[in-house]
């Protein structure tokens, strides 16, 4: 099942609603339409009452959606490649390619985001003020809602901690001072001990939203701290100063008992498969279970392998064959020379490459 919709490309970059999101929004209308200090509740016509309330918590995701593409402007400039923005519960993600791992530039790409919350709230805000003094009235604190809400996720954002925006400008500026490692084990320091006592005030005070936030904090940077640890040393490692040249190969055409015998010799759980000196797929061990005992001669490897093909090229950054082998949850990536296959590299060798160079 996708989690994720894509509703439209701004600038090239796929925007998509993320599952999450489309169900809160009828809560957070909900929320708005009950809600007299801080919504529409005291709207006498209960048609105008629902319009308003649906129409701000768009207004708030289109406003996220701002926040995001404010990052990736200053990505696309850098020339990075925007893979796609994300709207989900929590907010946004702008899923950005190969960020260089440069303090000044991470400073302005993260600065950018919470300053454009600020500037959407502080213009609303302006614009209620100023209908207030024109006409008296201003669509039932509709631009002053959303505007107080769009100041308080640059509040939000600015928390010095991951996955926050924030917690970047925090080692961005760290960064400056120090080695980047360093940088990210004292940012991540920080953020941990925040998110703790964000939890311990929100388990005080009866909040369980705190308490959730505080815990998405925590693992946020506990997330970001391993990530750095394992990329940093990969910088200037390519994919092919860690693949292993000899790759052994199995023919779609061979039984699956054949399979487990080479397994059993070679030692190795799983192969590239070809038919016809083409690379067509991969077949694994959890294929291979996937058959009974007593009838793994009766089927192929074509029959159970996988014909999706997950690969990087040979002058590629060592970092992406990370991030693939994680993101996929596969033990090996394979290593492609344009479309020749010429290389296998797993999850321990990228993991021992960077504990060596990191050591």
């Amino acid at each position: 099942m996708r989690l994720s919709i894509e509703i439209g490309r701004i600038m090239g970059i796929p925007i998509r609603l993320h599952i999450t999101l489309l169900l809160v929004l009828p809560l957070f209308a909900y929320i708005f339409s009950t809600n007299e200090e801080f919504g529409f509740a005291g709207v006498p016509s209960e048609s105008l009452r629902y319009l308003l309330s649906f129409t701000a918590t768009i207004a708030i995701f289109i406003s996220i959606l701002l926040h995001e593409l404010s990052h990736s402007v200053v990505a696309l400039r850098k020339g990075l490649e925007v893979k796609s923005i994300t709207l989900f519960l929590f907010g946004g993600l702008a899923s950005i390619e190969d960020i260089p791992k440069n303090p000044a530039f991470e400073f302005k790409m993260a600065l950018h985001g919470p300053l454009a919350s600020l500037g959407i709230g502080l213009v609303l805000i302006a614009i209620h003020y100023g209908l207030l003094k024109v006409l008296g009235e201003s669509m039932y604190n509709f631009f002053e809602i959303v505007g107080i809400i769009n100041i308080v996720l640059f509040i939000f954002n600015m928390i010095p901690a991951f996955p926050m925006d924030g917690g970047r400008v925090l080692r961005a500026w760290l960064a400056s001072r120090m080695s980047y490692i360093e940088a990210t084990k004292k940012a991540v320091a920080i953020g941990q001990v925040l998110a703790v006592a964000m939890g311990i005030f929100g388990l005080l005070g009866y909040n369980p939203w705190l308490v959730l936030i505080a815990f998405f904090i925590y693992i946020g940077a506990s997330e970001e701290g391993k990530a750095t640890e394992m990329t940093v040393p990969l910088e200037g490692v390519r994919v092919s100063d860690l693949m292993t040249r000899d790759v052994i190969t199995v023919p779609s055409s061979m039984s699956v008992s054949e399979l487990v015998d080479l397994m059993l010799e070679k030692k190795h759980m799983g192969y590239p498969v070809v038919e016809d000196h083409e690379l067509v797929g991969v077949v694994t061990f959890t294929d291979v279970q996937k058959i009974p005992h007593e009838r793994r001669d009766e089927f192929k490897v074509r029959d159970i392998m996988t014909r999706n093909i997950i690969s990087v090229q040979t002058d590629d950054p060592a970092e992406i064959a990370l991030r693939l082998l994680f993101t996929h949850n596969i033990g090996h990536v394979l290593v492609m020379n344009k479309n020749h296959l010429v290389g296998i590299v797993s999850r321990t060798d990228v993991l021992r490459a960077a504990q060596i160079l990191g050591s």
